[in-house]
């Protein structure tokens, strides 16, 4: 059932059907309008079963990838492929690109300062990634965004549900029971609408990550936190002579989650860790740069270079950004989650 959130008088939440919300064009076709095309129903079953549930998440797979599952001929994938590039034309004016991105929706962080530097909040169809030194903030702001994810839209949420891969075991429910709180939302249906997930290995994470499209295309979700994507790769990857290999397997991470975040509209928030620049030499300030490498620095859509400040205090840096200039704001980390510094 596609469904929203919404806060009642006796600040429960509940779901209710997504047509009593505003209506949202739909920026994708339904992978079943093949079956109109000529396509069979067996085939498409097919699909849906490998994780594909719209015309434009199977324009994103290779016919090498599509001819892996089981079943699907070349002539098959060939056909398919076909179809679905008639229901969905791949040019499309600037006009149109521009009134796509009006679909786009903004989450607060829980400062308004924050959501300033950051034109609005964190951005759905896209991936932003935080990276830092440990004790910085990262996680912090990933379980106020998993509380401020479900408030309606007309108070700067998402409306949606909140997908969490841990990698590193950070994720606290205990956490979001004081943050929701604050934001006026009861903590027990704040919680039922955050699907977690621990990964212990690179595989198993994106495993998880192939999984998600089936509840992605059945539920609505505004948010998808990876915490942190880079962990597992460093253990399960070691030397230099596995590193090719290494950023290869990273950068199918990355383009997987690029995908969802487009195909379902949904924001991509990753956190990313440090590593020491050994050839920063004395002259530079702060020596550490974000790990992956051009592979994880390419992939972002904005990148967050969070460091310590004063006491609680933290500072948000926009590192590189396609649309936002570089500034910085300082943030104070509270018992109710992200909140705006105080002098």
């Amino acid at each position: 059932m596609i469904a929203t959130l919404k806060a009642e008088e006796a600040s429960q939440l509940q779901l209710v059907e997504r047509e009593d919300i505003d209506d949202e064009e739909d920026l994708f076709e339904s992978i079943d309008k093949l079956i109109s095309a000529g396509i069979n129903a067996g085939d498409v079953k097919k699909l849906q079963d490998a994780g594909i549930y719209t015309c434009n998440g199977l324009m994103m797979r290779t016919k090498k990838n599509l001819t892996g599952i089981k079943g699907l001929s070349e002539a098959k994938v060939d056909k398919i492929c076909e179809a679905a590039e008639k229901i969905n034309f791949g040019y499309i004016t600037g006009s149109d690109a521009l009134l796509r991105r009006k679909s786009v929706i903004r989450i607060t962080t829980g400062s308004q300062s924050l959501d300033e530097l950051l034109g609005g909040g964190i951005e759905t169809s896209a991936i932003t990634e935080a990276f830092g030194e440990f004790r910085s903030g990262k996680t912090q702001l990933a379980h106020t965004l998993c509380v401020s994810t479900q408030l309606p839209t007309n108070m700067r949420g998402g409306n949606g549900k909140v997908a969490y891969i841990d990698t590193e075991g950070t994720f606290r429910p205990d956490r979001i029971i004081p943050i929701a709180e604050r934001f006026g939302m009861d903590p027990a249906a704040v919680l039922d609408n955050i699907v977690y997930a621990r990964a212990y290995t690179y595989e198993h994470q994106y495993n998880l990550l192939l999984g998600l499209a089936a509840k992605m295309s059945g539920e609505q979700f505004r948010l998808l936190i990876v915490d942190s994507v880079i962990a597992l790769f460093r253990v399960d990857f070691t030397g230099r002579g596995e590193l090719a290999e290494r950023q290869q397997k990273l950068a199918q991470m990355l383009s997987r989650l690029t995908k969802i975040a487009e195909e379902f509209n949904v924001a991509v928030y990753m956190t990313n860790q440090v590593i020491a620049d050994p050839g920063g030499g004395v002259f530079i300030s702060d020596p550490k740069k974000p790990a992956g490498g051009h592979v994880l620095a390419h992939a972002a859509t904005i990148r967050l270079m969070f460091r310590k400040g004063k006491g609680e205090q933290r500072v948000c840096k926009v590192f590189d950004a396609p649309n936002l200039p570089e500034a910085e704001h300082v943030f104070q980390i509270t018992p109710g989650g992200i909140a705006d510094a105080k002098d």
